[in-house]
């Protein structure tokens, strides 16, 4: 039988995990279809977490994790491109079947179909400050660029986001 590691390395991730697991859970649970996969990539997050925990920057732990779990669902995305077309099949079904919505829900309906018509950046960009409650500084840190660049990347998706929410008839799907 292999012996964990111990020490103050141990303990540190073992922090780090203790406080962070559930922001990164979340971050992949809202970008999953299957959320079967969250927990695989929350364990793949953790475990370059551990490996790399010596370039972790104190002080911004959780915009780094967010960093590397954007990484790690760029892979897993680009790995599932065989498991798409059926997908994509059950999507369509599910989005013409009729169902009587409440305003509400036709509303959010909207906002969620104006929201896949986004490109993939603007929505990471726009789905880290509102879901993941980044602020602009920790949004630079998690896409390594300077705050100035995060706050005109901001900026603009919000600008395109408004355009598309306004041109965009409700009820029309993408």
């Amino acid at each position: 039988m292999i012996e964990p590691p111990a020490g103050p390395r141990l303990a540190r991730f073992e922090d780090l995990f203790t406080c962070h697991h559930d922001d990164v859970l979340r971050y992949f649970v809202r970008r999953l279809d299957i959320r079967a996969d969250a927990a695989d990539l929350v364990a793949e997050t953790f475990l370059i977490a551990w490996r790399r925990l010596d370039e972790v920057p104190a002080g911004q732990i959780l915009p780094w994790l967010y960093g590397v779990a954007r990484r790690v669902l760029s892979n897993h995305r680009r790995g599932e491109t065989r498991r798409h077309g059926l997908a994509d099949r059950l999507r369509d079904d599910l989005r013409t079947t009729p169902v009587a919505a409440e305003p509400a829900a036709v509303e959010t309906q909207h906002a969620a179909d104006v929201f896949r018509q986004l490109s993939d950046p603007d929505r990471e960009l726009l789905a880290l400050v509102a879901w993941e409650g980044l602020d602009t500084t920790q949004l630079a840190a998690t896409l390594g660029c300077s705050r100035n660049a995060a706050m005109v990347r901001l900026h603009r998706a919000r600008r395109r986001l408004d355009h598309l929410l306004t041109q965009t008839p409700r009820g029309a799907h993408s």
